[in-house]
């Protein structure tokens, strides 16, 4: 079974799960004159809506490549994830409207041993819900699972608060029911914006995982021929659609044929071992056998990173006959003026080596 089978599989099991709960809650919350049931009903329609958005995303999102979307649909993914979170955000505002209604014209709950029973078994069922879909959502990597896991969690904990409120009332005769719901508005309004904030985050494009940067960089550092490599971007096309570049250092005496064999072997590893797609491998040449060349090179290195706020300089290449040198250099993003920190040290370097013309270019620091 693969990826979009399984989560497939798993939002049915949810939708179905979420309105066998939906009618009985809703059947005692009526019963009972019960706000804060009622609330929690309908907060376990807005989960079976939510697995079925997701059920609809994940079929979208596996349509094919075309001329139009050459990327293919996997950050359709994202676009549901966002409604899913408008749906939360929608049945929280619209809880919190009626605990305000409830607690202007109060209506005192009438429990009964049945309901709180039923109350009991949905807080069971939920938790054991909200532990399996988050359980597999983590392992195909579907934020919508693991999402709909964490909220299935969250209601367990308000079915809870409900069934307190009940034994409060059954034991002082206290109605706590409209405050509760209120309560619980504000719980699931919470939900929903860090869900949104989550999903909007993904579609402007975070910073790649560290440990698969990492990872991606080192396996390509492991092979033959390569001095290093630096600059991994990749872009987010969908869960488990990861497509960029990156730059690796070659001796400059290196052939175009075996660059040629060289960057055709780091795409099919990197494909291979960490299912990212390196649509583009740039070359940086690397003094390898002017030993005058190299000592500039250590020295500027060295220079370099010893500066405060500098976290890299790469790519150098020192070409003594057409006196020039090269390189990239990485300034922390949160260095207030990182254009001052850049001329700085270029100012210096001129100074130092002033024979020399330098082309050093303020590089993004995209990923670990």
């Amino acid at each position: 079974m693969n990826r979009d089978q399984i989560i497939i599989r798993t939002s049915r099991i949810g939708i179905l799960t979420n309105i066998i709960l939906c009618i009985f809650k809703a059947i005692i919350g009526l019963i009972t004159n019960s706000i804060a049931i009622v609330l929690d009903a309908v907060n376990n329609f807005s989960d079976a809506l939510s697995s079925l958005i997701t059920i609809v995303g994940t079929k979208l999102s596996t349509r094919a490549p075309d001329k139009k979307h050459p990327f293919g649909y996997g950050r359709v993914e994202y676009i549901t994830s966002t409604v899913i979170a408008i749906i939360i955000l929608y049945a929280g505002f619209t809880s919190f409207l009626e605990s305000i209604k409830k607690i202007l014209n109060p209506v005192i709950p009438e429990y009964t041993n049945t309901s709180l029973f039923i109350l009991v078994v949905a807080v069971i069922v939920k938790v054991l819900i909200g532990t399996y879909f988050k359980k597999v959502g983590k392992s195909v990597n579907s934020d919508s699972l693991i999402n709909s896991g964490q909220d299935a969690l969250m209601d367990s904990l308000l079915s809870m608060a409900t069934i307190v409120a009940a034994i409060i009332f059954l034991l002082t005769k206290v109605s706590t029911e409209a405050y509760l719901g209120l309560i619980i508005s504000f719980i699931i309004l919470k939900s929903g914006f860090d869900m949104l904030n989550h999903t909007m985050s993904q579609i402007l494009g975070e910073r790649v995982d560290a440990s698969l940067s990492k990872e991606v960089k080192e396996t390509i550092n492991s092979m033959d021929g390569v001095y290093g490599a630096y600059d991994l971007v990749l872009n987010d096309y969908g869960p488990d659609r990861l497509l960029g570049s990156i730059h690796i250092e070659v001796p400059a005496n290196m052939t175009a044929e075996k660059i040629d064999a060289l960057t055709r072997e780091i795409t099919a590893t990197v494909n291979e071992k960490h299912k990212v797609i390196l649509s583009a491998i740039g070359i940086y040449a690397l003094n390898t056998t002017d030993h005058d060349a190299i000592d500039i090179e250590t020295e500027i290195r060295k220079y370099v990173n010893a500066q405060p706020h500098v976290e890299q300089c790469h790519g150098f290449y020192v070409d003594r006959p057409n006196k020039t040198i090269h390189f990239d250099m990485i300034i922390d993003f949160d260095t207030p003026n990182r254009q001052a920190i850049y001329e700085r040290i270029l100012n210096d370097l001129k100074k130092k080596y002033p024979d020399y013309t330098f082309s050093v270019i303020l590089d993004t620091d995209f990923s670990d």
